[in-house]
């Protein structure tokens, strides 16, 4: 008998997480009697503001094909009595932090894989918890007890197929995916439902006559190759339940660090859009402090108000996180890129991210007194730390209807003024 012990991967996916969090806060704090979870309901940005799409749906919603990523307006036209409520981001960090404090209960080995899932790797733990099986449904059982929502978790030997089995029947379910249950459970679905496989891979998937996740498991690997390249090699390694990632307790370092904002009227001129460019290398460059790393990379992007996308990138001589020195490139290929079409969307992402001390070349040409302007920023960062991120504004931003830290989640989204929404 083998004394080999099998590797069991939990992947715990909260139902419909953002919409959840809002009914549990809205039943059990604000005295409201209607579970949104029940309703025809989901959460949207704000139109005004041109975030004006779908974040999250009830369940009920789906029966009326109201889907994640579009537009309010789209899913109005489906359903026009589609309870809308709106996003509240500080309420869904506060309880998936809680929801992460249960999991790290029953396992060291914890992965918070999004604000709301997760991987654990539970082998070795049945003598503390029981089998599998028993521990997930006391896992689940009591996220539900203790915070008021349900997740699913999926069972397995490894994270792909863990995460595969969570997606079966919803909400509030324990599913088990183990190799020899993929014949059954898995290979009937439609290809699209393999995790990696998007809109674009599942059409060149049927256009080759590939329709189940079977089919392709079953596929020839080399014509896979030929048609999706490395993509094709991978996906069918994950149709035939193949998966070496393992569970990481500890996030790998940041790659970059960026911001982007939708500004709530198209721009039209270079002065107010290189304001938002400050105000989101301001954020950036507080991330990249708070971090203790460098950019040699900056990168600037530009969505037009026809949506169309371009950016442009730049290698730099030294490493930074100055904010005025992020500013002052992100200008510099602002002007190198834009053809005066009106902005909706403008971001600044870095990348190559150093860590350790700055080292820079000296250059008899540039009387920038760097050391002043790093000491400045991290004062700024010290108030904005102790008073708040508007304790510190630059005189460039009084009176401008532009926010001087943009970028990431907007104000609007990370609280709601309960006294202006109705409670029902």
């Amino acid at each position: 008998m083998s004394l080999e012990r099998r590797n069991v991967i939990f992947h715990i996916d909260v139902n419909s997480a953002f919409l959840s969090w809002e009914a549990v806060y809205r039943l059990h704090h604000l005295g409201g009697k209607e579970d949104l979870r029940e309703k025809v309901s989901a959460v949207g940005g704000d139109m005004a503001m041109r975030h004006g799409i779908i974040l999250a749906k009830s369940i009920p919603a789906k029966k009326f094909h109201i889907k994640t990523g579009e537009t309010i307006l789209e899913a109005k036209q489906k359903c026009p009595e589609l309870i809308l409520v709106p996003p509240n981001y500080g309420l869904y960090e506060k309880c998936s932090k809680a929801f992460m404090d249960i999991l790290r209960r029953y396992s060291p080995d914890v992965e918070q894989y999004s604000i709301d899932e997760a991987f654990v790797d539970m082998t070795g733990t049945e003598g503390l918890w029981g089998d599998p099986v028993t521990a997930a449904y006391r896992m689940k059982d009591q996220i539900r007890d203790t915070l008021g929502f349900t997740v699913n978790i999926g069972i397995s030997e490894n994270k792909l197929l863990a995460k595969m089995a969570s997606d079966f029947q919803k909400p509030d379910r324990v599913h088990t995916l183990w190799h020899n249950e993929i014949e059954d459970k898995m290979w009937p679905l439609p290809v699209s439902d393999l995790f990696f496989v998007g809109r674009a891979t599942a059409k060149k998937l049927f256009n080759l006559g590939i329709h189940t996740i079977g089919e392709l498991a079953h596929a020839e690997p080399h014509l896979l190759k030929v048609h999706l390249k490395k993509h094709g090699e991978v996906i069918w390694a994950f149709a035939n339940g193949m998966d070496v990632s393992v569970v990481q307790s500890e996030a790998p370092a940041n790659k970059g660090y960026g911001n982007s904002t939708t500004i709530a009227f198209d721009v039209t001129d270079a002065s107010t859009a290189k304001l938002v460019l400050l105000a989101l290398a301001e954020t950036v460059g507080t991330r990249l402090r708070a971090a203790k790393v460098r950019a040699e990379v900056i990168a600037v992007g530009i969505k037009s108000h026809d949506l169309r996308y371009a950016s442009h990138q730049m290698t730099l001589r030294n490493t930074t996180n100055i904010t005025i020195e992020i500013h002052r490139c992100a200008c510099q290929l602002f002007d190198q890129l834009w053809d005066g079409t009106a902005i909706r969307h403008l971001g600044i992402h870095t990348s190559r991210v150093k860590d350790g001390f700055n080292m820079r070349q000296l250059d008899m040409f540039d009387t920038t007194d760097y050391e002043k302007l790093e000491k400045m920023d991290a004062t700024v960062d010290r108030i904005r730390g102790r008073y708040g991120i508007d304790s510190v504004k630059r005189a460039a931003f009084v009176g401008s209807p532009i926010d001087h830290m943009s970028g990431g989640i907007s104000r609007e989204k990370r609280t709601v003024d309960y006294k202006k929404v109705r409670v029902n």
